[in-house]
């Protein structure tokens, strides 16, 4: 079992650079978590890239929004409610000053015993404090 951030999913998604390494842990049997604020973090990625950075046009948006629900859909990623950890990932967040939607993933990876898929930084970091297994995709 592993868990995929936002980080991670956007970069596949978008195609961003490396993305081709996120592949490998899209993979069904590795039982690919996340929280529900895959969702919207992803969905708002796409908004950038369309709106902000214009590297998409609106259809090429929509297109991409199409695909991460028939994804989410098909259960190629398994959602969970970020609820269910949310009292845990407002702890992490206090001790490591991480923000709580990236703490949310680290609580989910904690509580599964799973090891954490990013593409940021700083989560990798604060994964590696607290022992949890992490791979970084650059």
């Amino acid at each position: 079992m592993i868990v995929i951030d936002s980080s991670a999913f956007s970069k596949f998604l978008l195609r961003g650079e490396n993305w081709e390494k996120v592949i490998p842990y899209l993979d069904p049997s590795l039982e690919p978590h996340a929280v529900d604020m895959l969702i919207i973090e992803t969905t708002n990625v796409i908004w950038k890239y369309m709106r902000k950075y214009k590297l998409i046009t609106r259809e090429q948006a929509l297109g991409l929004y199409e695909q991460m629900r028939k994804l989410i859909e098909e259960e190629v990623i398994i959602l969970e409610p970020s609820e269910k950890y949310l009292q845990e990932a407002l702890k992490i967040a206090m001790d490591y000053d991480l923000p709580i939607y990236d703490s949310l993933f680290l609580a989910q990876a904690r509580n599964l015993k799973a090891k954490l898929i990013t593409s940021d930084r700083r989560q990798r970091d604060v994964a590696g404090e607290t022992g949890l297994g992490v791979v970084y995709i650059e």
